[in-house]
């Protein structure tokens, strides 16, 4: 009988130990502004990192933008990582810009006619109208205040990886450089990827990147293996891409896993 509290003792002990959640991440220097957005309707506010150098030159520096981009969100972690990597020379300074969430499955999700999707959330399909915000308005708006030059990229996952693929499908004049973890492209009965080579068809002639990724996440990883599929049959000119199979890892744990290989792939320093 000692034997068996014991082992459910040490069971427990490991359990909690093995679903610990990760020590925060610092919180670097950085700045915050506010957008009263008419387009959204509403304020949104802006988390902006600035490399070492910015303050000590009077370059002009390429951005990152993130979702999921708030100080109790992502920006800490991303920030961190693009601080340590320009520090090790793996890849050249940028400026981070992280979009903190107001409704974040309205706003990272475009139309479905899936019945279950509606029910994840009071409102979704909102991403047109926020890719607007982020072209019309914050765009505008960080070229006006810091100096700027250079490619643009986007970083997200899960939601936000759904929201950068689709970016990538329907508008990818917007940015050059994508990276998505683990994209929800199960949405709207993965339509993204039932499309693909129609939207593919319309691709910019300008230079563009992609780096995605997919986890152990049964409801995505058959979309994200096929979407692979479809793009080595494409076979773009002007697209530089790159797909990460990560059966090992899960949903929540390959963000953190692979973000610095993602980054250095996607801004590679000369």
């Amino acid at each position: 009988m000692k034997n068996a509290f014991l082992l459910l003792f040490l069971s427990l002990v490991f359990f909690s130990c093995a679903t610990k959640a990760p020590p925060k991440d610092p919180i670097l220097t950085h700045e915050s502004l506010t957008i009263k957005s008419t387009i959204l309707g509403e304020d949104r506010l802006i988390n902006i990192w600035l490399p070492p150098n910015y303050l000590e030159s009077k370059d002009s520096f390429p951005v990152m933008y993130m979702l999921d981009g708030g100080i109790k969100e992502d920006f800490p972690h991303i920030a961190n990582t693009l601080s340590a990597l320009i520090q090790a020379g793996k890849i050249k300074p940028v400026i981070l810009v992280g979009i903190e969430n107001t409704q974040r499955r309205r706003d990272l999700s475009g139309f479905t006619a899936v019945e279950s999707d509606k029910k994840i959330a009071p409102v979704v399909g909102g991403s047109q109208p926020f890719r607007t915000f982020i072209a019309q308005e914050l765009f505008p708006t960080i070229h006006s205040k810091y100096r700027i030059k250079g490619p643009k990229s986007i970083i997200g996952e899960s939601l936000a990886g759904l929201f950068i693929m689709e970016t990538f499908f329907l508008k990818p004049e917007m940015f050059d450089q994508y990276i998505a973890f683990d994209p929800s492209l199960w949405w709207n009965n993965h339509e993204l990827v039932t499309q693909s080579k129609k939207y593919l068809e319309h691709f910019p002639k300008t230079q563009k990147s992609l780096w995605f990724a997919g986890s152990n996440a049964t409801d995505i990883k058959q979309y994200t293996n096929k979407l692979s599929q479809i793009l080595s049959s494409s076979q773009i000119e002007n697209l530089r891409w790159k797909y990460e199979d990560e059966p090992k890892l899960t949903h929540k744990t390959i963000f953190r896993a692979k973000k610095e290989e993602a980054i250095i792939w996607s801004l590679q320093a000369d």
